[in-house]
């Protein structure tokens, strides 16, 4: 908790007014996390785009979630820290958004734009490289977590698009310099 507020500049006892331990702050930021992953499928699936890009605009939040968007996102894969009860809860959610991650990518396969394979062992290889970003990222590195998060997704959705085009990497894209 100390390190927390010391990095949210605060003092420990400022952080504990906003939560009463440890737990509830780790859970906080999980929770957040899972909702912004949540809210990226919920644009995806109103986007009038391709089911790859759909998919690529999901991925993408999914990193920047972890690795730039939300202070302590990265909590989001320490759900063996949380008692029980809120154990569940995030798992429950994390569920969730699996779930609906596997659903966008079985729709990609029923409309032909991704080739036929079990969205759910697609989903958990994707969830997987992704949530590795976590422990080789280093936010003061060559690249940003945009950057990062875009060279990923191009990756993984490459992998399961039934045809992808020829495309340079954006230069939308910043890359520190060396």
């Amino acid at each position: 908790m100390r390190d927390i507020a010391e990095a949210a500049d605060l003092s420990a006892a400022n952080l504990y007014h906003y939560f009463d331990g440890k737990h509830d702050l780790l859970f906080y930021c999980q929770d957040r996390a899972l909702d912004r992953m949540l809210d990226a499928v919920a644009t995806a699936r109103r986007a009038a785009a391709s089911a790859p890009e759909r998919l690529r605009s999901v991925l993408v939040a999914h990193v920047r979630t972890l690795l730039d968007d939300i202070e302590g996102a990265t909590a989001h894969l320490q759900i063996e820290s949380l008692p029980p009860a809120l154990r569940t809860a995030i798992v429950r959610k994390r569920d969730r958004y699996e779930r609906a991650l596997r659903r966008l990518i079985a729709d990609g396969v029923r409309s032909g734009e991704l080739i036929d394979m079990d969205p759910a062992l697609v989903a958990r290889a994707m969830l997987g490289a992704m949530n590795w970003t976590v422990t080789w990222f280093r936010p003061e590195g060559a690249d940003t977590a945009a950057a990062v998060g875009d060279v990923i997704s191009r990756y993984l959705v490459r992998g399961v698009a039934m045809r992808t085009p020829a495309t340079k990497r954006q230069l939308s894209v910043v890359r520190r310099p060396s």
